[in-house]
C-alpha cells in the first residue's frame, strides 16, 4: 500500500482487518491526497477533514475490540446528490444550501457497513450533463489528461477513483451518469437495477430514471461497494429480490449469446460512432468471441423510446430546481429544462410511465435470443473541459446527443449495465457497456469480471505530475 494512491477497496478492507495498518492512516493518506489533487482535479465539492478523521479513530477501536463489519475502516466518497448528516446537498448547484439532518439511505448503509465518508464528490448542475463543470465549484478535471472532461454527472466521483485518491465512490446514473465518467476515465461502473441501491429520502430518482451506482477500478470492488449499499427504506417504491453481487466475481458466466449494438437509439438530432471508438469496441467484442462466447450483431427493438425519456427527466428537473434556495442562480439551461418539465409533468409524464410496461415487454422479448449486449458507453471520447459547458441549450444538447447517444435507454427501463474499459483513443479512455435484463446483474459481473481477468485493464494508472520535489501529486 502505498501512500500516493489508494489500495482497492478489498484490499484496503483485508489490511485493515488483518491489523496491517489502521483506519487513520488511509484516511490521513486518502485526505492528503484529495488536498495534493484539489488544484489541478478538484474532485471534491465538500471534504470531511475533521469528522472523517474522528470515524477513522472510532474504527480502528473497533477493529482493535475484534469488530468485523465488510468496509470498516476505508475510506470511501459519495456524489454531492446523496444526503451526508451535518453537510449541504448542494448537487452541483451554486446557492446557500442548508446542512442535512440525516444521511441518505444509502449513506445509511456505507456507515452501517463500516465505511468511512471522506468527503462528496463534484457533479454538474442537477446531474444533467455528460461534464462536471459549473460557477458553483469550477472544473471538474479528467486525470488521465487534465485538459479534458472525466464526464458527467458523477465525474467528480470518477476522477477521485481514477487518480486513486479513494479506492471506490458511489455515484447516480440518470442517462449514463455511472457508466460515461466511468468509460471516460478507464473505470468499472455499475448501473444496478432501479431499486439495488436506494435513493431515499427520494423514493424515485427523476421519476425513476435515476439510480445509485457504483465506480471502483475493479470488478470486485465496484461489486463490494454495491453489495454494502444495497437495501431498501421502508418506504422504497421499488424493491428487486436481494442479490449478493460479489458471489459473481470470478463465477464461469457460461457461454453466452451476446447482441453487438452498435446503432445509437433513435434520437431527434443525428448521432454517429466515431470511428475510433467503434474499432475498441470491435476489439473487445472479438475478445468475448474467443473467449467462447457467441457474438453477432444485432440491435434491441428501442423504437420512439426517448419520447418516453424527455419527460421524466425535465419534470425531475423542475422538481429540483424547486428546491434551491435561489433559482435565479441556476444556469439558464437548467431554468429552461426546468420549465419544459413544468410543461410536460402532468398527462405526458403519465403517459411515459405507462409505457415502461410495453418497453420492458418488447425489449425483455429481445433477451429470449440473447442474454447479454454489449455497446459503446459513449460514442466518442471525452471532450476537452468547456467545449460543452461553453455551449447554449440547443447547442449542448445536440453535442451531448452526439457524445452519449448509448446509455440512457437502460435508464427508462431501470435494468442493469456494467462499464467496462474499452481502451484508448489516443492518451483517452473510452468504455463499453454490458447490458441486461431485469435483475441480471450477477450475469453481467461475472462477464464483466471474466474480461478483467484477461485483460487486467486494472494494472494500468493515469500518468502521475510531479511537484517541484518531485512528489507525485
Amino acid at each position: 500500500m502505498t501512500p500516493d494512491r489508494a489500495a482497492g477497496l478489498a484490499e484496503s478492507a483485508r489490511a485493515l482487518a488483518a491489523g496491517e495498518v489502521s483506519s487513520r492512516t488511509l484516511v490521513e493518506r486518502a485526505l492528503a491526497r484529495i488536498e495534493a489533487t484539489q488544484p489541478t482535479l478538484n474532485a471534491f465539492r465538500i471534504v470531511r477533514t475533521e469528522a472523517a478523521l474522528a470515524e477513522a479513530d472510532a474504527a480502528d477501536r473497533e477493529l482493535a475490540a475484534g469488530v468485523r463489519r465488510p468496509l470498516l475502516g476505508v475510506p470511501v466518497a459519495v456524489k454531492d446528490d446523496t444526503d451526508v448528516a451535518g453537510e449541504p446537498t448542494a448537487f452541483g448547484c451554486p446557492g446557500d444550501f442548508p446542512p442535512v439532518a440525516r444521511d441518505g439511505e444509502a449513506v445509511r448503509r456505507l456507515r452501517a457497513a463500516g465505511a468511512v465518508i471522506v468527503g462528496k464528490t463534484n457533479t454538474c448542475e442537477l446531474g444533467q450533463w455528460p461534464f462536471t463543470e459549473g460557477p458553483a465549484f469550477g472544473e471538474t478535471r479528467n486525470p488521465w489528461h487534465t485538459g479534458h472532461t472525466p464526464g458527467g454527472s458523477s465525474g467528480g466521483s470518477a476522477a477521485a477513483v481514477a487518480a486513486g485518491l479513494v479506492p471506490a465512490a458511489l455515484g447516480s446514473d440518470g442517462a449514463g451518469s455511472v457508466r460515461i465518467p466511468a468509460s471516460w476515465t478507464h473505470l468499472i461502473g455499475i448501473k444496478p437495477q432501479r431499486g439495488r441501491i436506494s435513493t431515499w429520502p427520494r423514493g424515485e430518482a427523476f421519476h425513476g430514471i435515476t439510480v445509485n451506482g457504483t465506480l471502483a477500478r475493479t470488478v470486485a470492488d465496484a461489486a463490494l461497494l454495491l453489495d454494502a449499499a444495497s437495501g431498501n427504506h421502508e418506504r422504497d417504491p421499488h424493491r428487486p429480490p436481494a442479490l449478493t453481487v460479489s458471489d459473481a466475481v470470478g463465477r464461469d458466466p457460461g457461454r453466452l449469446r451476446i447482441a453487438l449494438s452498435l446503432k445509437p437509439p433513435f434520437t431527434a438530432v443525428p448521432a454517429r460512432l466515431r470511428p475510433e471508438v467503434r474499432a475498441r469496441i470491435l476489439e473487445l467484442a472479438e475478445k468475448l468471441s474467443a473467449s467462447g462466447h457467441t457474438v453477432e450483431e444485432a440491435d434491441p427493438p428501442y423504437g420512439q423510446i426517448g419520447l418516453t425519456f424527455v419527460p421524466r427527466a425535465t419534470a425531475g428537473i423542475a422538481d429540483h430546481v424547486r428546491e434551491t434556495p435561489d433559482p435565479a442562480l441556476l444556469d439558464p439551461r437548467t431554468r429552461d429544462a426546468a420549465r419544459l418539465g413544468r410543461l410536460l409533468g402532468g398527462v405526458p409524464l403519465r403517459a411515459a410511465r405507462r409505457a415502461e410496461g410495453v418497453l420492458h415487454r418488447r425489449i425483455g422479448a429481445f433477451f429470449g435470443s440473447y442474454d447479454v449486449v454489449l455497446s459503446p458507453t459513449t460514442a466518442a471520447p471525452p471532450p476537452a473541459i468547456g467545449a460543452l459547458y461553453r455551449l447554449g441549450g440547443l447547442a449542448t444538447d445536440r453535442a451531448m446527443i452526439a457524445a452519449c447517444p448509448y446509455a440512457w435507454p437502460w435508464n427508462v427501463l431501470g435494468w442493469p449495465g456494467v462499464n467496462v474499459p474499452a481502451g484508448f483513443v489516443g492518451a483517452l479512455p473510452v468504455g463499453a457497456q454490458l447490458l441486461g435484463p431485469a435483475n441480471s446483474e450477477l450475469l453481467l459481473v461475472s462477464l464483466a469480471a471474466q474480461l478483467e481477468a484477461e485483460l487486467r485493464w486494472h494494472e494500468r494508472w493515469p500518468p502521475q505530475k510531479k511537484d517541484a520535489a518531485g512528489t507525485a501529486a
